[in-house]
């Protein structure tokens, strides 16, 4: 039994180690724009609209799957500034997930799809004229975009995300369209 196990999990890891020597590391940035929505227990609701970048990096393990970890600024902008006073306000996330592209050659270059999926913190984060605060929550994430692949090395994309939060009786949702640049290496 012990023998069947270790065999089993020594092909497991050659399994891996052949696929992740076959893959290739990325980063990527983009920049688009977030709708972002607050909602407070009994108070109501509020959007606004922000300029959203993302950076994103991790690892191709063939042309179809990725892992990815990534860093998201939502909104930054001062919500109320009288001259005596003043409010700023932050949205940003860290995340970890799985990226699942497909294109439309066997080639693996031209015309793709792409779906992510995986869970990110969310931090908002007020700075005013009496102190600062912040609060955070962890939630699933999920996007979808479609892009081309220039060469092995090379893509863009338009991509469209959705993240979101809560706690304290606060919802938030920030549903981002932006256009990525990918490098790999």
């Amino acid at each position: 039994m012990k023998k069947s196990l270790m065999l089993a999990c020594a092909l497991v890891l050659a399994g891996l180690s052949g696929t992740a020597s076959a893959g290739e590391a990325f980063v990527r940035g983009e920049i688009g724009k977030s709708d972002v929505k607050l909602k407070l227990d009994g108070v109501g609701s509020e959007s606004d609209k922000d300029t959203a970048y993302a950076l994103r990096g991790g690892y191709w393990f063939n042309s179809n799957f990725a892992v990815e970890g990534h860093y998201s600024r939502f909104y930054d902008q001062t919500l109320y500034n009288d001259g005596a006073g003043y409010v700023d306000g932050k949205l940003s996330a860290i995340g970890l997930g799985m990226v699942a592209k497909e294109h439309t050659t066997d080639s693996g270059l031209g015309f793709f799809v792409q779906l992510r999926a995986g869970v990110a913190r969310g931090k908002i984060s007020l700075d005013t004229s009496e102190g600062s605060g912040s609060e955070t929550s962890t939630k699933p994430y999920y996007g979808i975009g479609a892009g081309y692949d220039f060469s092995r090395r090379f893509g863009l994309s338009l991509n469209y995300d959705h993240n979101q939060g809560s706690g304290g009786g606060l919802e938030i949702t920030a549903n981002t369209l932006s256009l990525g640049l990918e490098a790999r290496f």
